[in-house]
């Protein structure tokens, strides 16, 4: 769970506000679902002794969810393999994904550069990066299109 602001909107200090604002983000794993989360949150809040005196204004980005392994996964590692010389190891602890809108559809794989300056102000990567991302990636399209 991240806070991203709590507001009680009293400009002076001595003043005891009538209502708090907190807007938060909760990032969740495939052990829940936003039905779940939403049960959870309630039901914590109503336990405060103040059951019914809040507002929890949900929105639900995407549910979270887990590809299995297959031909998408299988082609990718192995054109990573063959560029680098390297296993790449198969996780989920990257942040919020895309691939949630179109997993259903189509099987899906997360793969791209990492680094110390994602998503930051001045982000970069290294040259060598770039060049290595694009032969995995040409790599990649290569063996899944591949004629069989």
């Amino acid at each position: 769970m991240q806070i991203a602001s709590i507001d009680i909107g009293n400009p002076a200090a001595n003043v005891i506000p009538g209502e708090a604002r907190a807007i938060f983000n909760i990032r969740f794993n495939d052990c829940w679902n936003g039905e779940r989360l939403e049960r959870f949150l309630r039901d914590r809040l109503d336990r405060t002794g103040e059951a019914g005196r809040y507002t929890l204004d949900l929105t639900v980005s995407g549910e979270a969810f887990l590809v299995p392994p297959g031909g998408v996964s299988a082609a990718l590692a192995e054109a990573v393999i063959r560029v680098t010389g390297r296993r790449p190891e198969f996780s989920t602890t990257g942040g919020t994904s895309d691939a949630r809108f179109i997993h259903r559809y189509c099987p899906v794989a997360e793969f791209g550069l990492v680094g110390q300056t994602m998503h930051k102000a001045d982000e970069r990567v290294e040259l060598g990066d770039l060049v290595a991302l694009s032969a995995i990636y040409r790599t990649f399209l290569d063996l899944f299109f591949a004629p069989r």
